[in-house]
């Protein structure tokens, strides 16, 4: 597995980050490499993973773009994205589904 993914989702686990899933879309026509999917416990622990990962990844990683609600944490680091959610918001927005139909793509292109 990529080392940066390794790391990042070392850094949710030892942080009680729940449900890690990591999606592989390298060479799929989605704009990122990677997607890395977490639970968090609620609102406040979102935003305290959001926080575990700045300080575990920079200098290393460019944060592009962050957007930060309690609900949900969307990172952009070029070409691996993270998400972290609330368990409500992960099952509302359900992007495992989406994000399953194009790994199944890719592996079908290939």
């Amino acid at each position: 597995m990529n080392p940066r993914i390794e790391k990042i989702i070392n850094i949710l686990d030892q942080n009680k980050g729940e449900a890690i899933e990591v999606f592989d879309l390298l060479n799929s026509d989605y704009f990122a490499d990677y997607v890395v999917l977490a639970s968090s416990l609620g609102e406040r622990h979102t935003l305290a993973l959001l926080d575990h990962l700045k300080k575990g990844l920079k200098p290393e990683e460019q944060f592009l773009y962050v957007d930060e609600s309690g609900d949900w944490v969307a990172i952009d680091l070029g070409d691996i994205l993270i998400h972290i959610l609330t368990p409500q918001y992960r099952v509302k927005y359900d992007l495992e589904s989406f994000l399953g139909e194009l790994t199944a793509r890719k592996n079908q292109q290939q």
